[in-house]
């Protein structure tokens, strides 16, 4: 296996990726129903960076969203979302980003996040701390009763948002306020830079959250599945953030006293 790339030269690509998404020309095609959608951007930045880090990284694999490109069986294996929130984006809604991260087993070892409404080029390497714009980040001190909480209600599959529904109204009597942005990859930026302090989802797929795994933690943050291990990458998963250990034990608990276990397989 080659050297691993430097971060600059994923950031680049991420960003020059980034300008595939300035247009109003783009078409929007339904993956299953008005909620599940992919536009021509969509493939267009997904297939620049699959093009682009299969270059820096010579004989790697990659999970991709679009068009089921999945590869996930090499030594390293880069996880991409070209579009999280493409429902934002497709209305013209600010909050959507590009995902990529880089794993080598089940380790996440780089992660690059851009919001382009933004301008907010978020990243980390294993060890080294997060970063956003060149800035170091890093997770709340907040309590709990003084946290924002940023979820959602399981768009795709809508059978468990009265569970959902349950876990955020408990979480909400307790914390400060809820907030819901439309891309997991936007909110998990927010609390790894301190900006909101709670996180849930109840099923997300891996490349909605690898980039974010490592952001949370190299900020200081704690986030896991609903056993308390890292998110899987072998399918859907539960995931629970939080900005220390004891506020993400808190929501944990909340969260396990309505569901004993995940409710699904895929």
């Amino acid at each position: 296996m080659s050297t691993l790339p430097e971060i600059e030269s994923v950031i680049g690509a991420v960003r020059e990726a980034s300008r595939l998404m300035l247009t109003d020309g783009f078409e929007v095609e339904s993956k299953g129903g008005y909620e599940n959608i992919v536009t021509s951007s969509d493939l267009a930045v997904q297939d620049f960076l699959c093009e682009r880090l299969a270059s820096l990284l010579p004989g790697c694999g990659f999970i991709c969203e679009e068009e089921g490109i999945c590869t996930p069986d090499r030594e390293y294996v880069w996880v991409i979302d070209p579009i999280d929130g493409t429902a934002n984006y497709a209305r013209h809604l600010p909050d959507s980003a590009i995902s990529v991260a880089l794993k080598h087993g089940d380790e996440v070892v780089m992660g690059v996040i851009y919001i382009p409404s933004r301008d907010e080029m978020h990243y980390a390497m294993k060890g080294s701390g997060a970063f956003c714009n060149g800035r170091k980040i890093s997770v709340s001190s907040r309590p709990f009763d003084d946290s924002v909480f940023c979820t959602a209600m399981s768009t795709y599959r809508k059978e468990f948002a009265g569970i959902c529904s349950d876990i955020i109204m408990e979480t909400y009597y307790q914390c400060n306020d809820v907030r819901r942005y439309g891309s997991s990859a936007v909110e998990l930026c927010l609390l790894a830079s301190g900006k909101c302090d709670l996180y849930f989802e109840m099923r997300l797929m891996p490349w909605d959250y690898a980039a974010g795994i490592l952001l949370v933690r190299e900020a200081g943050g704690t986030i896991t599945n609903l056993s308390g291990e890292q998110p899987r990458f072998e399918g859907p998963d539960l995931v629970c953030a939080a900005n220390n250990a004891v506020n993400h034990e808190r929501l944990l608990g909340i969260i396990r006293s309505h569901l004993a276990a995940r409710p699904y397989k895929d």
